[in-house]
């Protein structure tokens, strides 16, 4: 099957989008199918390209003002000479909003099917970023998503959103998990101990900061005695939270082995993000065997069993926060039960798996396309 992703994200970029659609390229491959990958230009793809395990076409992109780790794809005629060069018979959208809606043009125009892979709640970031303008998210979203021949969601938090907004022909489509790189047995002493040298329990956070992760709600988590908050990632509000998390740890941007390594040495991982379409870190941190806090919004819905591997707590509430981190502090044991519940949960949800049921839904939209055309 010759398929074309185009992904408004794509490494060097770290991000869920970019991480998705290289693991989505690497299976296609890897299952005997030929895929190509449409992104933005980035600083250091070239290097990053020449590891990909397909054809990488960039297209032109400025940064986003204020935000420079996100960039957005300028006009260009290489996504429509790039997707007939392919002699594409499907093309995938990877979270589509500026590159994806001129991928889903040119599909249209060439006749292609396309299926366009939600995964970015806009609307929750109109909220965050200019407190309106939702509706006007949702209008975007459904005439994107209208316009593909099937939509795959995430998480059933966001396949109803999605649904009760209009959208139709949705699936559900999870996200899956490299379980070998991210193992309990990576755990590090040494690391602890540099981390933590009085001892103190270890609660992580790993992701973007962005105020949109609200990781400001973990304050009241850096003033409990005994604990050290590590912070790791990179974005536009790092300054602002190092003011507002006195003690914490900021490692900065952290990837691979590394970032498994420190996973593994985590005694609890708390996400605060309320607008996560899935929020794969959980599901990391679930197959570290780490007990796992997240705010009961939208994917980690799916992803945490409260109180079987974790703890689901009102979003936007850091007093939550604080009381099921001091909950799980005091209970050596309950953490241990829900981290070891955690990686159960998870062993079945490697990519392979998921991306042969992704396999599946292209297979259903070839076939859909062939019986209208019969």
């Amino acid at each position: 099957m010759r398929v074309v992703i185009v992904t408004e994200s794509f490494p060097p970029d770290v991000n869920g989008v970019a991480h998705c659609a290289l693991q989505t390229a690497r299976h296609l491959a890897a299952r005997g199918h030929d895929p190509l990958v449409i992104a933005p230009a980035a600083a250091g793809a070239e290097s990053s390209d020449r590891s990909a395990p397909c054809p990488v076409v960039r297209v032109p992109s400025l940064p986003l003002p204020g935000y420079p780790q996100v960039r957005v794809a300028l006009p260009s005629r290489r996504v429509a000479a790039a997707i007939a060069a392919h002699r594409a018979e499907l093309v995938h959208l990877a979270s589509p909003f500026v590159l994806g809606v001129r991928g889903m043009a040119v599909a249209a125009r060439l006749g292609l099917p396309a299926v366009a892979v939600y995964q970015t709640d806009l609307a929750g970031y109109a909220r965050t970023y200019v407190g309106a303008g939702e509706g006007a998210a949702w209008r975007r979203i459904r005439a994107v998503h209208s316009a593909a021949d099937r939509t795959l969601a995430p998480s059933t938090a966001a396949l109803r959103d999605l649904e009760e907004h209009g959208v139709e022909r949705v699936r559900l489509w999870p996200r899956g998990v490299d379980t070998a790189r991210f193992r309990p047995g990576l755990r590090d002493e040494a690391l602890r101990r540099e981390l933590a040298p009085n001892g103190e329990l270890l609660v992580g956070y790993v992701g973007r900061l962005a105020p949109e992760k609200q990781v400001e709600l973990l304050a009241g988590v850096c003033g409990r005695p005994g604990v050290r908050v590590v912070v790791v990632g990179d974005g536009p509000s790092e300054t602002t939270l190092q003011g507002a998390l006195p003690g914490a740890v900021f490692l900065g941007r952290r990837t691979g082995d590394e970032l498994a390594r420190i996973f593994a040495s985590l005694d609890v991982f708390a996400h605060t993000g309320p607008y996560e379409t899935f929020c794969q870190t959980v599901q990391e941190a679930m197959a570290s065997e780490v007990a796992v806090v997240a705010p009961a919004a939208g994917g980690p819905l799916d992803l945490v069993d409260h109180g079987r591997t974790g703890l689901l707590v009102e979003p936007h509430d850091a007093d939550a926060v604080a009381t099921a981190v001091a909950t799980l502090a005091a209970d050596p044991g309950l953490r241990a039960a829900y981290g070891r519940a955690g990686r159960a949960a998870v062993e079945g949800r490697t990519w392979a798996v998921v991306g042969d049921l992704l396999i599946d839904h292209y297979a259903d939209v070839l076939s859909e396309r062939t019986a209208v055309a019969a």
